[in-house]
């Protein structure tokens, strides 16, 4: 069992990488950081013929990273109330993958995964991040992943998230949890 970390944020280190570091804390993961890749915006081409076409930029590399991994933590700045940009950019051209022959297998692979969503903001995000947490929700029920669990913490300006001792201690509880699942997965591959 392997985790993955699917950053948004546009910042180096930022308080949504500060807090997610937190959830995966002296555990593997494999980092993605989303702003050193060029995602293309989707071209809506399902009614076309021909359907989808290729688009040459990263994103099918990102995809291939994603798809080995059996959890996934999708981190974001919570920005004019939703993902930010990069992450929309991302999960917009699974519509295109859910229609690309070479992956006749994603929604499949897709649903035998784990989710966290970790995400930060400063204008009251335990209430005004609500709606995102259940974007993520209908995102994970429309492709088949397991909604496992979230983090929303409240910071704006650098480092101020470790201010939010609520935000750090839910993290911490997340990082026990995958601490517990990856320990569990362990003993039964190795018999035990």
């Amino acid at each position: 069992m392997t985790v993955a970390v699917i950053y948004g944020g546009t910042r180096e280190c930022g308080n949504t990488e500060i807090l997610t570091e937190q959830a995966v804390q002296n555990i593997s993961v494999e980092k993605i950081y989303l702003k050193n890749y060029q995602i293309s915006p989707i071209k809506d081409q399902r009614h076309t013929e021909g359907g989808f076409q290729d688009l040459n930029d990263d994103y099918n590399y990102i995809l291939e990273r994603i798809l080995c991994h059996d959890i996934l933590i999708f981190a974001t700045p919570i920005y004019w109330f939703s993902m930010s940009g990069t992450m929309k950019l991302f999960i917009d051209r699974w519509s295109q993958t859910l229609k690309d022959p070479k992956y006749p297998y994603f929604k499949a692979a897709m649903s035998s995964k784990k989710a966290y969503v970790i995400a930060v903001g400063g204008d009251q995000p335990f209430l005004k991040g609500l709606p995102l947490i259940q974007q993520f929700q209908f995102i994970f029920n429309f492709i088949g992943m397991s909604f496992e669990g979230y983090v929303l913490g409240k910071g704006n300006k650098p480092n101020e998230i470790v201010q939010d001792r609520e935000a750090i201690v839910a993290a911490s509880q997340i990082q026990k949890t995958l601490i517990r699942q990856l320990e569990t997965n362990r003993r039964y591959e190795n018999g035990f």
